[in-house]
């Protein structure tokens, strides 16, 4: 079967064992061509620095074979294609295929997206290790909440960011790649990935950069991400907060505790300062947190955060190493505001909240900005009947949140409302 006639058995049924299945089938008839392709599409790793790849329209062409085009893919990935000839190269393979195999093929392989569901776990769940694919991950933190006993000891104290984290993989030959933490590509940083190129001969070896982008405004920032045209990130900042070398990064592990990582990072950025003025290292304290002073100092910052408009404080552990999972070496502390809000209607859910409530509709003025949110979390299933069968309409309702938001047309919201608990026991009373 033809690797394109595969990727329209996959669309047609959403069913994951179905989609298995078929990749099943595939390995038992050997198509290395489909698994090449599919791996191309879905490795993370393997970029074609290309923003626009055009669909074929017009009448089919002879055909190209899987030879021509992975000859094509292999000099775009290491960039011998570029500009001009990149795009005249790929206008060029489309003109020759047939539209089967271009539209359902070739162009979903160079954008990247099979668009028929399935994902690299999909393909590692059924194949053999030939066929596999590497899996993107970075670390991630865990909520120091639920992990207090480990809020104690000698810790490094940062700022927790409310921007986009970045995984920047930089080579030494000046290409910079940039992924989000599920390792999407990111093609809308052109300025802070030209910077760090200007710098890249200074490494021996690629490396991964780890750290979130912030913008002036964090809607204004995530309009800018996945953009494609009219994109404006020219006062984006990346903030840079850890480095590791790409084959570790790929291994799942880099076996080098954080202070020796972080102390090499900010040597590396020092050094190359003046070349990099979207780019900054994420400041950091050492506190002992078993000392009266180190809570003093600790209790200190978390308020400073909270001031300044840090989403609230990175606790990480000097002594441990990277690891390409969600992990107690990192935790993060994130305070939460309450705010009082009145119930204006009640909204039914759906799925298994079908005839239950869904959200409270609300709406209220806190520190002058008027508020207006549907608050759908934080409830119990008792509660979801109780609300539905019982008016709560005009009801004070506490709620709590990340943040207070602003919308496009200047009214104000929350990020990631909760439900905490009625303010009284009848309408409009706060107690």
């Amino acid at each position: 079967m033809k690797p394109w006639e595969i990727i329209t058995r996959l669309e047609s049924d959403n069913s994951r064992l179905f989609k298995e299945s078929v990749i099943r089938e595939a390995v038992k008839e050997n198509n290395i061509e489909f698994f090449d392709g599919i791996g191309y599409a879905l490795d993370s790793f393997t970029t074609f620095g290309v923003k626009k790849v055009p669909e074929k329209i017009n009448e089919n062409g002879n055909g190209i074979s899987w030879i021509d085009f992975y000859d094509i893919c292999v000099r775009l990935i290491n960039r011998e294609l570029t500009g001009n000839l990149a795009r005249d190269s790929i206008e060029q393979m489309m003109n020759n295929s047939t539209k089967d195999q271009w539209n359902n093929w070739y162009r979903r392989i160079l954008i990247k997206d099979l668009r028929c569901g399935v994902s690299e776990k999909t393909v590692n769940n059924v194949v053999p290790p030939l066929f596999s694919i590497p899996t993107f991950s970075c670390q991630l933190a865990h909520d120091s909440a639920k992990h207090e006993s480990k809020v104690s000891g000698k810790k490094m104290i940062e700022n927790k960011l409310d921007g986009v984290r970045v995984i920047t993989i930089v080579y030494p030959d000046g290409r910079v790649d940039q992924y989000s933490r599920n390792g999407k590509q990111l093609l809308n940083f052109q300025s802070i990935k030209d910077q760090i190129s200007s710098v890249a001969s200074d490494l021996s070896q690629p490396m991964v950069l780890d750290g979130e982008v912030m913008s002036s405004s964090f809607q204004d920032l995530m309009k800018q991400v996945h953009r494609k045209d009219n994109v404006n990130a020219k006062d984006a900042i990346l903030n840079l907060f850890d480095i590791l070398p790409l084959d570790d990064f790929k291994k799942g592990e880099y076996n080098v505790k954080q202070k020796e990582r972080t102390e090499y990072l900010t040597k590396w950025y020092e050094s190359n300062i003046s070349k990099l003025p979207n780019v900054t290292v994420l400041n950091h304290a050492l506190l002992d947190l078993d000392t009266k002073e180190g809570q003093k100092l600790f209790k200190m910052y978390n308020k400073s955060a909270i001031e300044n408009g840090y989403e609230g404080l990175m606790i990480k552990d000097p002594e441990a190493i990277y690891e390409c999972k969600r992990s107690v070496a990192w935790l993060k502390l994130k305070p939460y505001i309450e705010v009082s809000l009145t119930v204006i209607s009640t909204e039914e859910g759906t799925g298994k909240n079908l005839g239950k409530m869904g959200a409270l509709i609300c709406e209220g003025v806190d520190d002058g900005k008027l508020i207006q949110v549907n608050v759908g979390s934080g409830f119990t299933d008792l509660e979801r009947d109780e609300f539905w069968s019982c008016k709560v309409d005009g009801h004070i309702v506490e709620v709590r949140a990340d943040a207070v938001t602003q919308n496009q047309d200047g009214s104000y919201s929350l990020r990631f409302p909760r439900f905490k608990c009625f303010r009284g026991f009848e309408a409009g009373e706060k107690i």
